[in-house]
């Protein structure tokens, strides 16, 4: 029987049609040691393959709520799509008015589902059930040993962000690099990842910076499915992330996984506050129901009951009653954060470092020129004079100063070069407020390539452009070799601090300039008592 023209295009559509499907599955369907995921690539974004939401570690509800996280069993069979972003973890959304909630920052904060972003509201789109990380990759063919890796944690004080903050999804970055995979997670945090509880060992209280171990784990067990390499893993995190990164850094020393890091406006410090008796986790217990039944006559004194009693609670009650309370600056205050238990945070780095018990590994230690005027109590009665420059600039010295200790700790290491670097650009859609400068955070999109996400409130530059792809092309050069690629792609020399000049350092976006190199002395200098600070260079 012949067939018309016709015909035989028609039976030769489906055939088509399926090979294409088979292609595109083949390029996003990944085979882990815990199951089988299928990711997508966004129209908009054509040369980036993402998978959006691959769980690390064992649900943390129910019996699991403050245990360190579970790995998570081999399961082949599983298959799961990983086209939604996961729930970010337990959150309150204040609704107290501050920088961050406000149109002229908007998305800088979770997804928040139907609500807004002053709720006074545990977030909408949060669940205990958010250990996942996320992917992105190139769609091209890995070189012969693999993509690096960019292992990106979130900042947010240690009590709120995730995987789904606009400007730290990086798709942007990945679809015009090419050249690396970036990888962001979820951790625990607030009091679900820093409890510290009667009830808990004391070295099982820091749950969130153990979920960060865990997930970095499993990309160094599982990257290479995705053509990574897990050699080549730069540790980063932005603000709190960054303390985090550090943290690992020096707990983790000996089995550091990550070939460098990045910290992100934010390294640790000795004298971190204690709170030995355990009193804020117990506060919360008693107003949400899990008081001792007859008083402090019958209080149990390991705290097991009272944990007991805390893991039947719902999230939402917990991280509503914490959040009101703050929100109404009630006293005493309330806060989770890290706690010093001398196995994974340490009361004294100095020593530590001293000791030799600090990562040998190449670091890239970045900061903003006006740190802190975005984190001072929000001006609403005087945007146009701001907060006192004077209580910022001391802050913003403090800050400079906890940098260059990093940077000298890691100087009398061998293998251990730094790399630094100031922001201190200013545009119109970040800097509404002259007083703001370069602020904590305002780096964020610049580096994510995020900021055509303010054009809400004034149209991104072409300077602005150009100094953040500067900016990202300065790190691709650490994340491609960190002991030699600044040097070789942008004569970017490590920070020697003992140099007569304090070494060599970047800045990027000021007086015109995408980057520029200065003398280290002329930040650093303060700390010496040789330099005055210039929060507006």
């Amino acid at each position: 029987m012949r067939l018309s023209a016709l015909s035989l295009a028609l039976l030769a559509l489906p055939a088509t049609a399926t090979s294409n499907c088979s292609d595109a599955h083949s390029k996003l369907t990944v085979r882990t040691s815990t199951g089988t995921f299928t990711g997508l690539i966004d129209s908009e974004y054509p040369n980036t393959r993402q998978w959006r939401a691959i769980p690390f570690a064992e649900p943390p509800v129910a019996s699991r709520r403050w245990l360190r996280p579970q790995k998570l069993p081999p399961s082949p069979s599983i298959h799961r799509y990983s086209t939604k972003f996961p729930p970010s973890c337990p959150q309150f959304v204040t609704a107290v008015e501050s920088m961050w909630n406000l149109p002229l920052t908007k998305g800088n904060l979770i997804y928040n589902g139907a609500q807004n972003d002053t709720s006074g509201l545990v977030g909408e789109a949060t669940s205990e059930d958010c250990l996942y990380l996320a992917v992105w990759a190139p769609t091209k063919a890995p070189p012969k040993n693999g993509f690096p890796v960019q292992f990106f944690m979130t900042g947010g004080g240690f009590v709120i962000g995730g995987i789904e903050l606009p400007w730290q999804i990086p798709t942007t970055w990945a679809e015009r690099s090419q050249s690396s995979i970036i990888v962001t997670i979820n951790y625990r945090v607030n009091i679900f990842g820093f409890p510290n509880a009667r009830g808990l060992a004391s070295n099982d209280q820091n749950l969130g910076i153990l979920d960060q171990r865990l997930a970095l784990e499993w990309i160094r067990d599982n990257i290479a499915a995705f053509g990574g390499n897990p050699t080549r893993i730069m540790h980063w995190g932005r603000s709190a992330g960054s303390i985090s990164a550090d943290i690992h850094a020096y707990a983790y020393h000996a089995d550091p996984i990550a070939q460098s890091y990045y910290l992100e406006s934010g390294t640790v410090s000795s004298g971190l506050a204690e709170d030995p008796t355990h009193s804020n986790f117990s506060f919360v217990a008693r107003h949400v129901g899990c008081a001792a039944p007859c008083g402090a006559a019958c209080e149990d004194e390991d705290g097991a009951a009272e944990l007991d009693c805390m893991r039947l609670v719902s999230s939402a009650q917990i991280s509503n009653f914490i959040g009101r309370y703050g929100d109404r600056a009630e006293q005493p205050a309330l806060s989770f954060s890290v706690v010093p238990d001398d196995r994974i945070v340490f009361r004294d780095y100095e020593a530590r470092a001293k000791a030799g018990k600090l990562a040998r590994r190449p670091s890239m230690i970045s900061f903003t020129a006006n740190e802190f005027s975005s984190l001072a109590p929000w001006p609403k009665d005087n945007l146009t004079e701001g907060p006192w420059q004077a209580a910022v600039t001391s802050r913003d010295i403090a800050a400079v100063c906890t940098m260059l200790n990093a940077t000298t700790r890691r100087n009398q290491l061998p293998d251990a070069p730094v790399f630094r670097f100031q922001y201190a650009g200013v545009f119109p859609n970040l800097n509404v407020y002259d007083w703001l400068g370069a602020y904590h955070n305002s780096e964020t999109p610049m580096v994510f390539g995020t900021y055509g996400l303010l054009d809400h409130v004034a149209n991104t530059t072409d300077f602005q452009v150009e100094v953040s792809q500067s900016i990202q092309d300065h790190i691709m050069s650490f994340v491609k070799d960190p002991y030699n690629g600044p040097q070789k792609a942008f004569g970017w020399r490590p920070q020697v601090v003992s140099e007569p000049n304090g070494g060599d350092m970047l800045r990027f976006g000021a007086n015109g300039k995408a980057v520029q190199h200065i003398d280290g002395i002329e930040v650093d200098g303060v700390c010496a008592g040789v330099r005055e600070y210039d929060p507006f260079p």
